[in-house]
């Protein structure tokens, strides 16, 4: 038992050493597998030792110096460490500005954040631009520093620098295209909020049309202008000036352009070629530029101030562009186009009309086009009313003399009112009405004051009484062209009558006088009572009862006597009614009052001398050779005397300074046998 228990002792150091050869065995084939799963790694490694080594040699120096060295490359490293934050951070803002949903956090959703984060990305910009220089050149100080101390490889440094030297380079790409991106954005809602509020403006045939009246914002609602605004400010400051002028002009210009399609200007391009045809096309030339000028130009004018805000170069520039749309030049062309058509007196009211037109829209024409972007317009707009002030006045002027030479004119055949007389009493009483005394007499004050003149109301007064005065002084000489004296005394009583007819309670009636119209209603009467004493007056003499005895010893006598009497007053009769059936009194009531009294006149007689001798012929076989008028038959003859009859239209001569008469389109010209 005891040897056993030796033995088991002596077997134990045994089994010791076994167990730890066998664990260094594993331990050796363990190390040996670790080595062979990193010899891979080593060969790696080892391959990376040169590299390592390139890296590592550059800065091969002495310690001290390079201890010394240290601050220069912490001040250098510092301004470069603070770019690249901000460089990452710029990097940061990217899905804020790129993301845009509608509704979103983007510039359509939620401009004010939008705009709130592009804030941010141009301060961040503004930083790296001001400051990479900066780093860039620390930097390369301390490249210099290293190759001056000979602390670095020649060929690093020089690396180093061709890498420094393109960062000092200026470079719009900081933010790798992000400001573009959002300003491309911005420009999209931009160009959206423009087509969704650009509906044309229609005009209203009854609507106020002062600029008091006109706001913008009944047409684009305050959010939609201050969102514009808000875009407009960042895409100017980041130099998209350009294309914010051509995005609001192609879209405002749109709307411009189709509110004045829709007026109807056809007649702008192709007006008619003399005065009295304008006169439509002038009366809607006058509404549509007001509505132009003072409704859309005005609206546009204002939209563009509040959008523009501060960028008034811009602004103005941007309504140039809009207004080049509104056909303000085709409007102004129009104008020329009735000052150059054929003078004539018509032509006078055609171009006090366009010129009153464009003296209401003065101011509105300063304001709006007063910049140099719009020079065109107003050059052309003073060229226009210098025509207007000189073609006006020179018709005026010439009035006078134009009444003048038709003194020498043949009168009318048929004793009527002259067409001149017609119309030169119309045509002044125009003249001196609300629509057209003031403008002319301002027409007329301005051209004086061209000429240093002074002009007043009182000389316009009497140059249009000078015109009526030499009208009037016609009459005799037109009166003395009559062969026959008696057709003279109608034409005297016609247009005298006239004057006072149609003078009476008018403007230049008033102007005339009330004497002077009651001497016209008395030369009136004067005529009338010396035409029936040269015609009609002694007919009725002509049925004497001289010599007439009716008792059986003179029957015969008296029978003869009553016969010849009888044919004498038939033939004088016959040959005044058939000679005065050519003239006329176009007025109703002065021709009711001649034909009265010429009833008066012979009527009466006639029925009486009948009545009493007429049995004395009526049984006589050669009767109807004496007996030719009925009682009855008479009077309805001399009913119809006097009646006006259609005449063909036609002119009167107006003469030029030359002289010479040329003809004048009567269309405006009423015909003296229309007159009631």
């Amino acid at each position: 038992m005891d040897q056993d228990v030796d033995d088991l002792a002596a077997a134990s150091p045994l089994a010791a050493a076994a167990r730890s050869l066998r664990a260094g065995v594993e331990r050796s084939r363990a190390m040996g597998q670790a080595m062979a799963r990193g010899a891979p790694r080593l060969e790696e490694i080892q391959a990376a030792l040169p590299a390592l080594e390139a890296a590592v040699r550059p800065i091969r120096a002495p310690r001290a110096e390079l201890v010394a060295a240290g601050p220069h490359i912490d001040r250098a490293v510092g301004p470069a460490a603070a770019v690249l934050k901000v460089f990452d951070a710029v990097h940061g803002l990217e899905p804020s500005l790129l993301e845009a949903g509608e509704g979103g956090p983007g510039p359509a959703g939620d401009l004010p954040g939008y705009l709130a984060v592009l804030g941010r990305l141009e301060e961040a910009l503004r930083f790296l631009s001001d400051n990479c220089g900066l780093a860039a050149q620390w930097l390369a100080d301390i490249v210099e520093y290293l190759g001056d101390h000979d602390l670095a490889d020649p060929r690093f440094l020089a690396e180093v620098g061709v890498a420094l030297d393109e960062l000092r380079k200026p470079s719009g790409y900081l933010d790798g295209g992000l400001l573009a991106a959002a300003l491309d954005m911005l420009e999209g809602v931009f160009r959206r909020l423009l087509a969704e509020h650009s509906a044309p403006l229609a005009m209203q045939q009854h609507g106020a049309t002062s600029s008091a009246s006109i706001s913008s914002s009944s047409r684009i609602p305050a959010t939609a202008v201050r969102k514009l605004s808000l875009i407009l400010d960042r895409l100017v400051a980041n130099g998209r000036r350009d294309s914010c002028i051509s995005m609001y002009a192609d879209a405002r210009g749109g709307v411009v352009s189709a509110s004045v399609r829709a007026l109807g200007l056809d007649y702008l391009r192709n007006p008619a070629d003399d005065a009295q045809a304008l006169g439509p096309g002038v009366e809607l030339w006058g509404q549509h530029l007001e509505f132009v000028v003072r409704r859309l130009l005005e609206s546009e004018r204002q939209l563009c101030a509040k959008v523009f805000g501060q960028h008034k170069d811009v602004s103005s520039a941007c309504f140039a562009e809009v207004a080049a749309q509104a056909s303000v030049l085709d409007f102004l062309r129009f104008g020329r186009a009735v000052a150059d058509v054929k003078k004539d007196p018509i032509k006078l009211l055609r171009l006090l009309e366009v010129f009153d037109s464009l003296n209401k829209l003065r101011l509105d024409f300063n304001r709006l086009f007063g910049g140099k972007v719009c020079a065109d317009i107003q050059c052309q707009t003073r060229d226009l009313v210098k025509l207007l002030v000189d073609g006006a006045v020179e018709i005026f002027e010439e009035l006078l003399v134009q009444v003048e030479l038709q003194r020498h004119m043949p009168p009318p055949a048929d004793g009527g009112v002259p067409r001149l007389v017609s119309f030169v009493v119309e045509y002044c009483n125009r003249l001196l009405s609300e629509n057209y005394r003031p403008v002319l007499a301002q027409v007329l004050t301005i051209h004086r004051s061209w000429r240093k003149e002074v002009f007043n109301d009182n000389m316009l007064v009497a140059a249009v009484l000078n015109i009526v005065k030499a009208l009037e002084a016609n009459f005799d000489v037109w009166s003395k062209g009559y062969g026959n004296v008696t057709l003279s005394y109608i034409f005297m009583m016609n247009t005298h009558w006239h004057f006072f007819k149609h003078l009476k309670a008018t403007k230049l009636g008033e102007l005339l006088g009330d004497v002077w119209l009651r001497d016209r209603e008395q030369f009136k009467g004067y005529y009338l009572e010396m035409f029936m004493r040269s015609s009609w007056g002694p007919l009725s003499p002509l049925l004497n009862r001289e010599g007439l005895i009716l008792f059986s010893k003179g029957r015969a006598t008296a029978k003869d006597l009553v016969k010849q009497r009888l044919k004498t007053f038939n033939a004088r009769f016959s040959e005044m009614f058939h000679e005065q059936s050519a003239w006329i009194i176009p007025d109703k009531d002065l021709r009711a009052e001649a034909c009265d009294l010429v009833l008066q006149a012979i009527v009466p007689a006639y029925r009486s001398y009948m009545q009493n001798y007429g049995p004395l012929v009526e049984q006589d076989v050669s009767a109807s050779k004496y007996v030719k008028y009925t009682v009855d038959g008479l009077e309805k003859m001399l009913s119809t005397l006097f009646m006006p009859r259609p005449r063909r239209a036609g002119s009167f001569q107006i003469g030029h300074s030359n002289g010479r008469p040329s003809s004048v389109t009567a269309g405006f010209y009423r015909s003296a046998s229309a007159v009631n």
